[in-house]
């Protein structure tokens, strides 16, 4: 069986790819080949789990905007959960990413008030000294750029984790949503959710489930013939950047000097 999370502190690549709802289970039997379905998927009787991520902002989108003009390089502040969301643990977390290579560092929180944390800037006793040392340059990065909650994105997904390299990663993203989020709060509602995935978000209408192959250093052979045989082509896709162009409309609001409404 498969870990259920990631470590804290990783560096690797991930390739996207928008696919049809028809190919998860083709391309799934290719991937069981070589990897077996992490802890999360195991559980679940469809093999997919609920993962919510509450997204920090500027009040006038500072990380948004970058994100849409550096180009290559951009990063994104967010605090994550599974399931309902309402009990630990919580993940704090910091991902920068140059085109398709990642760093992200993850602090796990297992606080029930993990709310404390950011109100009054309190660090947890006890912490993992890599929880605390990411969870230190989180809550930096926060006052820094006087981060808050903007909007909370919610998905379903389908993780595999290789058997064969020392990691590589294959996950499914489906049911792709969000809600208006001001409030520190990783427990989306219900009656709020509203869906992203439809076809004006997309490229290619159809195609509204998100694959991502995930390794460090090389590509491993299993996952370029993956790529070969279910003839994927390879784009660019922010679960933030998608979600929040959703929710404001159009490109254009997120100009210079336009607050967060």
């Amino acid at each position: 069986m498969g870990q259920q999370v990631s470590p804290l502190n990783l560096e690797r690549y991930e390739l996207k790819y928008l696919i049809s709802p028809e190919l998860i289970d083709p391309i799934s039997r290719f991937v069981e080949s070589y990897c077996s379905m992490d802890y999360y998927s195991v559980i679940q009787s469809d093999h997919f789990y609920t993962i919510n991520s509450l997204y920090l902002d500027s009040p006038s989108l500072y990380l948004l905007r970058y994100k849409e003009s550096a180009g290559a390089f951009s990063f994104n502040v967010r605090i994550r959960s599974y399931g309902e969301g309402t009990e630990p643990p919580y993940f704090f977390e910091v991902k920068y990413k140059l085109r398709e290579f990642v760093r992200k560092k993850r602090a796990k929180v297992l606080l029930k008030d993990w709310r404390n944390i950011l109100e009054n800037e309190c660090l947890p006793n006890g912490m993992d000294p890599y929880s605390l040392t990411n969870l230190e340059d989180f809550l930096h990065l926060k006052m820094t750029y006087n981060l808050g909650p903007v909007i909370l994105t919610q998905y379903r997904r389908k993780a595999y984790l290789s058997e064969v390299d020392d990691y590589a990663r294959v996950t499914f993203d489906r049911d792709l949503r969000y809600q208006e989020m001001t409030d520190w709060c990783v427990s989306p509602h219900e009656k709020s959710l509203c869906h992203y995935d439809h076809p004006d978000s997309f490229e290619e209408p159809g195609k509204n489930v998100v694959l991502e192959l995930k390794c460090e250093k090389k590509i491993p052979l299993w996952m370029v013939e993956l790529i070969r045989r279910f003839e994927l082509v390879g784009g660019s896709f922010s679960k933030f950047g998608n979600s929040m162009a959703t929710y404001l409309g159009t490109p254009e609001i997120l100009s210079p000097g336009v607050l967060y409404r």
